[in-house]
């Protein structure tokens, strides 16, 4: 087993954190959030692989062979669709704050009013 993309998931999480922590517009704080999230998917996949192991396919494979986790494959899935809806969700809010606030600098927009 290879602890490459063990290597590689961390390094996106760094990317990604570093990102948003000097940030100074709101669509490269929702780039930096998705290459934070792209890490996830690494890492899911990372634990879910199986050297030499076939698709989880069960209608032609014989008794004892290994499989790769179909559930691990599932959960890459619905956190494809969770960040795609959470990255439109903050892309959207950013371009509502540029319409009200005309800036989408965090620290030049104005204490927030209910």
């Amino acid at each position: 087993m290879s602890v490459f993309p063990y290597i590689v998931a961390v390094w996106l999480i760094v990317v990604g954190l570093y990102g948003i922590v000097t940030s100074r517009n709101l669509v490269h704080l929702v780039i930096c959030l998705s290459v934070m999230q792209a890490s996830t998917y690494v890492l899911l996949l990372a634990v879910g692989y199986r050297s030499g192991a076939k698709a989880p396919v069960y209608a032609d494979i014989p008794i004892g062979t290994q499989i790769v986790d179909p559930v691990v494959q599932a959960l890459t899935l619905t956190d494809v669709v969770v960040e795609a809806t959470v990255a439109a969700l903050l892309l959207a809010l950013a371009v509502q704050t540029h319409k009200r606030f005309g800036t989408v600098d965090p620290d030049e927009l104005g204490a927030l009013r209910g």
